[in-house]
């Protein structure tokens, strides 16, 4: 029995390409092009937006692509389990109510986008072990988790300052912070299968 199941890892390995493929495919399909460095992520899958199928999909992939993923750290705390699976299912919120037309706002849209950098950020942290680690979970040491965290944070709260700022680079903070939270479960996949042999065989 290995110490992650395979579904996980390609879950944890699909989430990144539904997030990066979602807004690389969505902003060709804006007419007169898009500004991937200032424009946002929701401004791809918001109503009135060309084709805006596309985004909706790779959000709605990268939600379940976490919510699988976390089902399948075993080896981790529940607690951080937990929160990645509430980012997962907060990102499918931010898919089920998009902007509206003409850049308006959205409550439930901002809400649901807040919970889910918050809880993909943190995650990391609570999934790690204090102490001993049990058998399988040495790949996520408490020090590598809170690094991580560290490090999701200082990016989602350089997208929360362009965002209240109104700053030009909003887009590139956002998909810098949305981008290393969407690959950081991989990674932590792929620290645990590297520290732990298969057991049985």
């Amino acid at each position: 029995m290995r110490v992650v199941p395979g579904w996980a890892l390609l879950s944890s390995a699909a989430a990144p390409v539904f997030l990066v493929g979602g807004w690389t495919l969505a902003a060709a399909r804006q007419p007169g092009g898009f500004d991937q460095v200032g424009g946002t992520i929701s401004a791809l899958a918001a109503r009135g937006a060309a084709d805006r199928w596309i985004m909706t999909v790779g959000l709605l992939g990268l939600g379940l692509c976490h919510c699988l993923t976390a089902a399948g750290l075993r080896p981790l705390r529940p607690a951080g389990r937990l929160l990645l699976a509430l980012g997962g299912i907060a990102t499918l919120a931010v898919a089920a109510f998009p902007l509206p037309a003409q850049r308006g706002s959205s409550t439930p849209h901002g809400l649901s986008a807040a919970v889910a950098f918050g809880a993909l950020a943190l995650w990391p942290a609570l999934a790690a072990h204090r102490r001993r680690a049990p058998a399988g979970a040495a790949g996520l040491s408490a020090r590598r988790g809170a690094a991580a965290a560290a490090l999701l944070l200082a990016l989602v709260g350089w997208f929360a300052v362009e965002l209240t700022t109104g700053g030009a680079r909003i887009g590139l903070a956002e998909r810098a912070a949305a981008g290393a939270e969407a690959l950081c479960p991989l990674l932590v996949v792929l620290a645990l299968t590297r520290g732990r042999p298969k057991a049985g065989g």
